[in-house]
C-alpha cells in the first residue's frame, strides 16, 4: 500500500526524535539515580569516619567508647532516614549494633571488607545501602564496622522518575508524531500546488508557467526548474512543427512539379524532344526531393542523440587530401593556406567532420563567382586551433546570420539567386559541430563574401 510522503517524513522524523528522547530520558535517570546513590555514600563515608575513632577493645570485645552514642536518636529511631550500624568480628559475627537494627543484622561480605565501597543490600524488609570498614588492633584485623543507610525513599523517587519518563514518552511520540504530519503537510503545500499546476499544463496551454514564489529556497529553485524544463518543451514542439511544415512544404514543391508534368505528358502525344524534357524535367524533381529526404536522413541521425566516437586525427592532413578530392569532384578552384607547419592532433570524428566542410564548402560554391577561388585556412591562435572558410559570394546579411542554421531557412538573397537547395546543410553543420564541441562562427556582409570559422580548444 502506497504511503503519502507526508507520513513517510512524519514517520523518519519521530524514529529520529523516539531515538534522541530515549538517549535523553536514560541520561535523566542515570543522572539522577548516580546523584542519589552518590548522596547517600558520601553519607556512609562520612558516618564511618565519624564512629569507626570511636571504637575500642574490652576484654577480647569491640565496644563504642560512648555508649551513649547508641542511644542518640539517628540510632534509636525509625525517622526518616535512620543510620543503621553493627559491629562484628574478624569471622562475622555480631558484636554490637544500633538499636534501630531491632532483630535484624546487617549483611557481612568478607570479601568486600577493604574495598571502600558502597552496595545495595536487604535487612528484613528494608532496602539498605551499606559500606564496611575493617577494625585494626595493633596492626591486625580485629572486626568489621558495618555502617548502613535507608535506600526506600531513593529507591521510591528513582520508582517515580522512570514511571513519569515512561508514562511521558509514548505521549511525547504521539504528539510529535502528529505535530510532524501536520507540518510536514503543510510543508509540501507549495509542491501540491506545483503538481496541480502542472498536470494542468497540456500541449494545448504549453505557453503557461508555474508562479515563482520569490522565497529563494529549494521550491523555488523546483518551479524554476520545471518552468526552464517547459520552456525547452515549448521551443522543441515549436521547432518540430516549424520543421514539419517546412518538410512538407519542401517535398510538396517537388511533387507538385512532378504531378503537372506527368498531366502535361498525358493530354496528348507529344514528340519525342517534348517528352525528353518533361521526363528530364521529372527527373530534377525527384533529384531534389531525393537530396531533401538524405538530408533530413542526416539531420534526423544527428538530432537522434546518438553518440560519436572520437578518434585521433591529423588536421593538417585532412585538410590536405580534403581539398584535393574536393578539387577532382567539383573541378573549382579551392586553394588551402596552412598557417602551421607540423601535424595538428585533437580528437574528433572523421567522418562528422567530412560532413561539416561538404556543407560549407558546397554552399561556397554554389554562390560564390566561379572565377574566383574558394579559400581554406588551417592555423592557430594561442591555444585555439581553427579552419576558415571564405568565399567571395553575395555574402549574409546581419540580420540572418543567426537564423542561418535553422533548419529550411533560406534568406532573400538566397531565394532570388534560385540555387537548388532546402535549407538544411547549415543547420546539420550546427547540430555536429555541437556533438564535436566545436564553435562556429560566421562573418559576412553583402557583397563582400562570407568566412565561417570552426574552432577546437586545444
Amino acid at each position: 500500500m502506497s504511503i503519502a510522503y507526508k507520513e513517510r517524513i512524519a514517520r523518519r522524523l519521530t524514529a529520529t526524535t523516539a531515538m534522541i528522547i530515549l538517549v535523553v530520558f536514560a541520561i535523566i535517570y542515570g543522572v539522577v539515580r548516580l546523584t542519589v546513590v552518590s548522596n547517600i555514600d558520601r553519607d556512609l563515608q562520612l558516618e564511618t569516619d565519624e564512629h569507626k575513632s570511636q571504637i575500642f577493645l574490652v576484654n577480647g570485645e569491640i565496644r563504642f567508647i560512648h555508649k551513649g552514642e547508641w542511644q542518640e536518636e539517628e540510632h534509636s529511631q525509625l525517622q526518616l532516614n535512620p543510620i543503621f550500624i553493627e559491629i562484628v568480628d574478624a569471622d562475622g559475627n555480631s558484636m554490637d549494633r544500633s538499636p534501630n537494627l531491632l532483630s535484624n543484622h546487617l549483611s557481612f561480605f568478607p570479601e568486600r571488607a577493604g574495598s571502600g565501597e558502597a552496595w545495595t543490600v536487604r535487612a528484613g524488609s528494608r532496602e539498605l545501602r551499606q559500606m564496611q570498614i575493617p577494625l585494626y588492633n595493633q596492626g591486625a584485623i580485629e572486626g568489621y564496622l558495618l555502617v548502613a543507610k535507608s535506600f526506600e525513599d531513593a529507591r521510591k523517587t528513582l520508582s517515580n522518575l522512570r514511571n513519569v519518563l515512561l508514562v511521558l514518552y509514548p505521549m511525547i511520540l504521539i504528539s510529535l508524531f502528529l505535530i510532524m504530519r501536520y507540518q510536514a503537510g503543510q510543508s509540501i503545500r507549495p509542491i501540491r500546488q506545483i503538481i496541480q499546476k502542472t498536470n494542468q499544463i497540456t500541449q494545448s496551454n504549453l505557453n503557461e508557467r508555474i508562479p515563482v514564489s520569490g522565497s529563494n529556497d529549494e521550491i523555488e529553485q523546483l518551479t524554476r526548474s520545471i518552468n526552464d524544463l517547459l520552456n525547452r518543451l515549448e521551443l522543441a514542439l515549436k521547432r518540430e512543427k516549424q520543421f514539419t511544415s517546412d518538410a512538407s512544404h519542401e517535398l510538396r514543391t517537388p511533387l507538385s512539379v512532378l504531378r503537372g508534368t506527368l498531366e502535361v505528358m498525358i493530354r496528348k502525344p507529344r514528340t519525342q524532344e517534348e517528352y525528353q524534357q518533361k521526363v528530364q524535367l521529372s527527373l530534377n524533381s525527384i533529384d531534389r526531393m531525393t537530396a531533401t529526404i538524405e538530408q533530413l536522413l542526416v539531420l534526423a541521425r544527428v538530432e537522434s542523440g546518438q553518440s560519436i566516437v572520437l578518434e585521433e586525427l591529423d588536421l593538417l592532413a585532412f585538410c590536405e587530401d580534403y581539398v584535393l578530392q574536393k578539387k577532382l569532384n567539383t573541378d573549382r578552384e579551392i586553394n588551402f593556406h596552412p598557417q602551421v607547419g607540423h601535424p595538428i592532433f585533437l580528437k574528433t570524428n572523421e567522418k562528422s567532420l567530412q560532413i561539416i566542410l561538404d556543407n560549407l564548402v558546397d554552399n561556397s560554391l554554389k554562390y560564390a563567382d566561379e572565377s574566383k577561388p574558394v579559400e581554406l585556412f588551417l592555423g592557430k591562435d594561442g591555444k585555439q586551433v581553427f579552419v576558415e572558410i571564405r568565399d567571395s559570394g553575395p555574402g549574409i546579411p546581419e540580420l540572418n546570420q543567426q537564423r542561418i542554421f535553422d533548419p529550411f531557412f533560406r534568406g532573400e538573397v538566397t531565394l532570388e539567386s534560385r540555387k537548388p537547395g532546402a535549407g538544411l546543410g547549415l543547420a546539420i553543420v550546427k547540430k555536429l559541430c555541437d556533438e564535436l564541441n566545436i564553435r562556429i562562427s560566421v562573418k559576412s556582409k553583402p557583397n563582400q563574401g562570407s568566412q565561417f570559422r570552426l574552432e577546437w580548444h586545444s
